[in-house]
């Protein structure tokens, strides 16, 4: 048994077990495929869900060229000591999505990389905000840099989180790729 905290009996705790495939068995076929047919695969289950995504409860609901869609439950075992959904558990959400709408967008040899991360945290995430849905949308796609834009809505349709990234996009190490323009 567990102290509660609060006043010194003791609550019973809650268990959470997570199981991921090797992090390597997502990786490996993500070279061979572009962004946008990479993250399809993982919505359709083909490749399996990076470990981060089956640790927070994250469920990958949409992609498109420069635009993805994420859905995590505001559920205690994200919450922090006061009772919401930790901040740190919503900027991973956020950096997840905007990371995977510039992904959407690079072709076979491509890969990216966060530079920056700036989140703006609006209301608390509680029990009562139900599935937080996060939208990432691409705002620029150069040939060295992408900056992305994310927004975390509640059940309800509250603004909850807004984020913007600027990643570094860049040939993977060994990759042929025919030349972009800008």
């Amino acid at each position: 048994m567990a102290d509660d905290g609060v006043s010194g009996t003791h609550a019973p705790s809650r268990r959470r077990v997570v199981a991921w495939a090797d992090p390597r068995s997502i990786a490996v076929p993500g070279q061979s495929l572009a962004g946008l047919d990479f993250l399809r695969s993982l919505i359709a289950g083909e490749i399996p869900s990076p470990p981060v995504i089956q640790l927070l409860g994250i469920e990958f609901l949409s992609v498109e060229p420069g635009t993805a869609t994420m859905r995590m439950p505001a559920a205690e075992h994200l919450f922090n000591p006061l009772g919401c959904v930790h901040g740190g558990s919503l900027a991973t959400l956020l950096d997840s999505v905007m990371g995977c709408a510039v992904h959407a967008t690079l072709p076979v040899g491509r890969a990216y990389t966060t530079l920056e991360f700036q989140l703006n945290f609006l209301r608390a995430a509680t029990e009562r905000s139900g599935l937080l849905t996060a939208v990432g949308q691409v705002v620029h796609a150069g040939r060295q840099q992408a900056v992305a834009e994310g927004r975390i809505t509640d059940e309800s349709g509250r603004l909850v989180a807004t984020a913007s990234t600027t990643c570094l996009l860049f040939d993977r190490p060994g990759a042929r790729t025919p030349p972009t323009v800008d």
